[in-house]
This record gives structure tokens, sequence and C-alpha cells, in this order.
């Protein structure tokens, strides 16, 4: 049976807005994610972390049809204000967004090597702030410009629900980004994000 997307001609996110956050490489989540979403119709705007990822990101986005309309703006989550731009630059290049993807992750290598009780409280709390809080940061910002509801997604992982032992401070952090999921649904879902 073909779906309803099939029968028109269109993709099921054909005028979508979608904002994807964590593009590193061609093997990302965040870039199958985006191809699927450009496949089915979505208009996409990304992020690079810093001039090192900007040429990477960059390549990838133009291997897409219709690149040259798919903005790639500068946003290191670790710092509010980049995250505060980018929203804002989003708002002005489409007058509001439908669907925000965060699939970024981050703890100091040292903090990584070892057990949890071999990680710093300085590099927990970066863990905590660039994987999860970002997060909180983002749906904040991007919640207004979706007028007519949205959607808001954040990347996971196994280590957040069972202990995979190299996983580290990254189980803790992922499990607190899966609660941060249920809370911002819980406080947006009225407003049918």
């Amino acid at each position: 049976m073909r779906g309803t997307a099939e029968v028109t001609g269109m993709g099921l996110l054909e005028g979508k807005r979608a904002l994807i956050v964590g593009v590193g490489n061609q093997r990302s989540i965040a870039w199958g994610i985006a191809t699927c979403f450009q496949r089915e119709g979505a208009r996409l705007a990304f992020t690079y972390l810093n001039d090192r990822f900007k040429d990477n990101v960059t390549r990838l986005v133009e291997t897409l049809p219709d690149h040259d309309k798919m903005p790639v703006l500068l946003c290191d989550a670790a710092k509010p204000e980049d995250v505060a731009s980018l929203i804002s630059e989003v708002d002005r290049r489409w007058n509001g967004l439908d669907i925000l993807v965060h699939s970024i992750a981050f703890a100091p290598k040292e903090d990584l090597q070892g057990g949890l009780l071999d990680c710093s409280a300085s590099g927990f709390a970066t863990a905590m702030d660039v994987s999860c809080h970002s997060f909180v940061r983002m749906a904040k910002l991007a919640a207004p410009l979706m007028k007519n509801g949205g959607t808001m997604m954040a990347m996971s992982y196994h280590g957040a629900t069972k202990v995979v032992p190299t996983y580290s401070v990254m189980g803790p952090v992922k499990a607190a980004l899966e609660s941060c999921c249920r809370y911002l649904a819980y406080e947006l879902g009225g407003q049918g994000i």
C-alpha cells in the first residue's frame, strides 16, 4: 500500500522548516536525519561548531539538492549568546521554525577516560551543559518561533537507561537529557510542541 505522500507527490515534511544542530560528518546521526528530512520536502538549516567543522558541514550540505537555500550557521552550544544568535537568525530568515533537531554531545576527553568515579566535577558540568542544558536553552528560544506547533528532538543512547561500561559520564548526562525531553514535552505540549 502506498502512503499519502507517495500518492500526492508531496513529502511528509513539505514546507516544514527544520534546524539541524550537530552535523559533524557524513556518519553523524544528524546528517542521516537531515537527508531524510530533505527527501521528505523539509527546508533545512545547519549549524557548525567552529571553523574546524565549517568546511566539512558546508561540503556535506553542498551534496543536497537546493543546497544554496540551506544556511550553514555558527553555533557553539556552550555559549548561550551563540544559541540566541542562531535562533534569531533562523527567525530572521524563515519567520518561524517547525522542527529542532539537537544532536550534540561533549565531555572533556580526560573525563571520558575511566569510569564515572574518575570524572571531575568541571568535566561533569561541561558534559551536562553542552549535551543536555543546551537543548533546554534552544527549546526556550525556539518555542516562540513554533507558532503553529512543532517538533523538538534530541539524540540519546542506550547508555542512558542501561550501564555501558565505556560510556562513563555520558550515561548520566543522556539520562538527564531524556528527562529534560519529558519535562519540555509536558511544558510545551499545550502549544502543540
